[in-house]
């Protein structure tokens, strides 16, 4: 059966299942639900565990060997089986739905592993293991939901924010959750009155924002202006080179012109058919590739000016910021004499 991150907890307090599949890649939220059916199996008497990386190399079947093998310290014991990024293959289909008909006595089985792709999801031994056990995949937690997310992980640390602080709070750390569980024990250390006001926090925040090109294109279709303009000054100020940014954002229009290539998740379709309605038509793209290549120009030293100020306004207008300049009406004063 599948069990949504926020439930597990309340499972755990119950009889274990024999196996269990944990992935996403939210690593910290991974790691944490892992870590939580360790300890639950440990108060229940899996005093042993074995720990196998399954590489492109690694042989199912020492799993089962593992599981079948005598323990001379414990009676009961934990196999975490940590995928590390190759898919499986038939041998370990075979294996898992083999082990999940029959699981072997007193025996926890663990797997950890990123997100599963939505074949892997449909697959025969993801079916198997999902009859045989606990499934939890972990999603990550988008700028949405951060604010209620961090809002729950104060409460367990005892912290309450203000509302500004707490929407200050999640503009900085967003994309990066495990700075976020940092600063909120950098916040309990320091022993603040509650609720914790924006001056107190700004006064021992770090700013740990990660933004990854990818997510600022996300941004951008989303029309999320102020978080663009966030996300290129964190960017710019990481060291990321202008041209990834560009060359991200020119291999996403191409794809669009093309007639988007491989199917898209339903969330990301949706946030692309706004971007496109946005432009007016599909056949923009050819004027926003026209900006893109003037911003590569300026990149280069060929035209005059900020290639940043610009690769930044052309991202604005793309996410549907008003008033903005264009190099193209600036063009005739950026020619190099």
């Amino acid at each position: 059966m599948q069990v949504r991150p926020a439930e597990l907890d309340a499972h755990l307090a119950g009889a274990l299942a024999p196996v269990y599949l944990i992935s996403g890649d939210e690593t910290l939220l991974v790691q944490e639900a892992c870590d939580a059916v360790l300890a639950a199996a440990g108060r229940q008497g899996y005093s042993e565990r074995s720990v196998l990386y399954a590489d492109a190399s690694f042989n199912w079947n020492d799993v089962v060997q593992d599981a079948s093998s005598m323990s001379l310290f414990a009676e009961r014991r934990v196999i975490d089986v940590r995928l590390t990024g190759a898919k499986l293959d038939r041998d370990a289909s075979e294996v898992l739905r083999s082990y999940a008909a029959q699981p072997a006595d007193d025996t926890l089985l663990l797997i950890r592993g990123a997100r599963l792709e939505p074949r892997q999801r449909s697959s025969a031994w993801f079916k198997a293991l999902d009859g045989a056990g606990v499934i939890v995949l972990v999603w990550p937690v988008g700028a949405a939901e951060l604010p209620r997310w961090l809002s729950a992980r104060l409460a367990a640390a005892q912290l309450k924010l203000q509302p500004d602080a707490l929407d200050y709070l999640a503009q900085r750390v967003e994309g990066n959750l495990l700075a976020a569980v940092q600063e909120i024990q950098k916040l309990r250390l320091a022993e603040l009155d509650s609720p914790i006001s924006l001056h107190s926090l700004a006064s021992v925040l770090e700013d740990a924002a990660h933004y990854d090109t990818f997510e600022l294109l996300d941004a951008v279709f989303a029309g999320d202006g102020e978080r663009v303009r966030r996300m290129v000054a964190g960017l710019r100020q990481e060291g990321v080179a202008l041209f990834a940014i560009l060359g991200a954002l020119t291999s996403q229009l191409r794809r669009l012109q093309g007639g988007g290539g491989a199917p898209m998740p339903p969330q990301r379709q949706r946030l692309v058919q706004g971007f496109v309605r946005r432009l007016g038509s599909a056949g923009a793209l050819d004027r926003v590739l026209a900006q893109c290549a003037l911003v590569d120009q300026q990149g280069k030293g060929q035209l005059l000016g900020d290639a940043w100020l610009s690769l930044e306004n052309l991202l604005l207008r793309l996410a549907g910021v008003r008033g903005l300049p264009s190099l193209e009406t600036e063009l005739p004063y950026l020619q190099r004499p």
